[in-house]
């Protein structure tokens, strides 16, 4: 192991736990928890998925998902149905009051961005996406 490796994961923890604040702190009052949030920004990109699906995207346990996708339907945020093709699975969808906050929660998640890439240049931040990128796979 390189000497300088040993302090990646302290950063990206912080990272971790600011970001987590952030996101709290801005979509409190909304009713949604920076954990939720990844759920709903899923499925703005593509509604009408199966909890495991769901699970399979963003690699997170099945377990953590169902309580996740079980807080935001009790919020009004989604509905789960069962699925036409497979009775044993559901269908995550968006309801009106998260599609009405889509924006609201893009902009959040923008001012995070922002937040994080303000003292990088242009090339930086494409260097940091393309970094994290290839540790993510």
């Amino acid at each position: 192991m390189k000497n300088n490796c040993k302090y990646i994961g302290k950063y990206i923890s912080q990272l971790y736990r600011k970001g987590s604040s952030f996101i709290s702190k801005e979509l409190n009052e909304l009713g949604i928890g920076s954990g939720q949030v990844m759920f709903l920004l899923e499925l703005y990109r593509q509604d009408g998925r199966s909890q495991e699906e769901l699970s399979e995207v963003l690699h997170i346990d099945k377990g953590t998902t169902a309580r996740a996708i079980k807080k935001l339907e009790e919020e009004g945020f989604l509905v789960r149905k069962k699925d036409e093709m497979d009775k044993r699975a559901y269908k995550v969808s968006l309801t009106q009051k998260s599609k009405d906050l889509k924006q609201n929660i893009f902009n959040v998640m923008l001012n995070w961005e922002d937040n994080i890439t303000s003292k990088l240049t242009e090339e930086e931040v494409d260097m940091m996406i393309m970094l994290l990128k290839k540790i993510c796979t």
